[in-house]
């Protein structure tokens, strides 16, 4: 069964699109799934698909500027204006409003890169209500964080928040291309290292990763980081919560692994049970290695059958 579900966003402008798949089973729980910077909730078919198949009801939305709810609010690329919370908010609605139609479930969450930021947002604030959290191509210390805000807030105070700066992706992001060793073409190759996988990212029409993104959802963005940076923001999370920490070993973002392991010392430092894999060899999606993405996949539900 697959509902598909509206509410508004806590920006106060957009309506979210969501989507709700729910097994032909009796469920063993929830898992909500957060995607990352610029794609859409789509591009999990298969893991949504192998999680349902494993009896897991499985909740997911397409943030403000991404995917339908970008299309039909004509907000490409613009989070609105209320703030760096606003991604994570929003996830909570979805959550309330998944918990009201199937209640008493246990209930995951599922966050990859940017949807890792949100999802250690969302921990921070609402972790008591989980079973369990996953983070995956999540990194530590963003690199240069604090010129990066320092840049984008000069845009916004300039009166320039709502254009998009052509240079300033290229400034907060540009370290992610190192070691993508066939060059860069397309602009995604950090992403995988399998042509046919980047083809299909900058090719999708329902993908914003090529499209423009606002200056001040960019200053969102990196002040979001900024929360979620530190021993500060591990020990606002519950400590009883299990998390299970996944990442490529060869993934710029978790910078070849050394910030994903920094994540996983804040929390393991603060007193939290983190389950930490790498994968060695594989990039930023190690959910779309064909050679992978089962493997990655099995081991999440095994986290989860394990909270049960």
């Amino acid at each position: 069964m697959l509902h598909e579900v509206t509410f508004p966003s806590y920006n106060e402008r957009d309506t979210v699109y969501g989507w709700i798949y729910v097994p032909a089973a009796e469920p063993k729980g929830i898992l909500q799934l957060i995607h990352g910077f610029g794609e859409h909730s789509r591009r999990y078919l298969h893991m949504i698909s192998h999680f349902v198949d494993a009896g897991y009801i499985v909740a997911a939305d397409d943030h403000v500027g991404h995917g339908k709810t970008a299309i039909e609010n004509d907000t490409w690329g613009d989070w609105g204006t209320k703030g760096p919370h606003t991604m994570m908010e929003d996830e909570h609605r979805l959550h309330d409003l998944t918990v009201k139609m199937y209640p008493n479930l246990p209930y995951f969450l599922f966050g990859h890169s940017m949807g890792s930021f949100i999802t250690r947002d969302y921990i921070g604030k609402y972790g008591e209500e989980l079973t369990g959290a996953v983070i995956c191509g999540t990194t530590g210390e963003w690199p240069d964080l604090a010129e990066g805000i320092a840049a984008c807030q000069n845009l916004v105070d300039r009166g320039l928040g709502e254009e998009s700066d052509p240079d300033l992706p290229g400034k907060l992001m540009g370290w992610m291309f190192s070691r993508c060793t066939e060059g860069v073409t397309l602009g995604n190759e950090w992403i995988c290292a399998d042509p046919a996988v980047q083809k299909d990212h900058a090719a999708d029409p329902f993908d914003a990763f090529t499209r423009p993104t606002s200056n001040r959802a960019f200053l969102y963005f990196c002040q979001m980081m900024d929360c979620i940076t530190g021993p500060e923001w591990a020990e606002k999370v519950p400590a009883a919560l299990p998390i299970y920490n996944i990442a490529g070993d060869q993934d710029p973002v978790g910078q070849f692994g050394t910030g994903v392991m920094q994540v996983a010392n804040w929390l393991i430092d603060s007193g939290h049970h983190v389950e930490t894999r790498l994968y060695p060899g594989y990039r930023h999606e190690i959910h779309n290695y064909r050679d992978l993405k089962d493997v990655v996949e099995e081991g999440i539900i095994d986290f989860m059958n394990r909270q049960l």
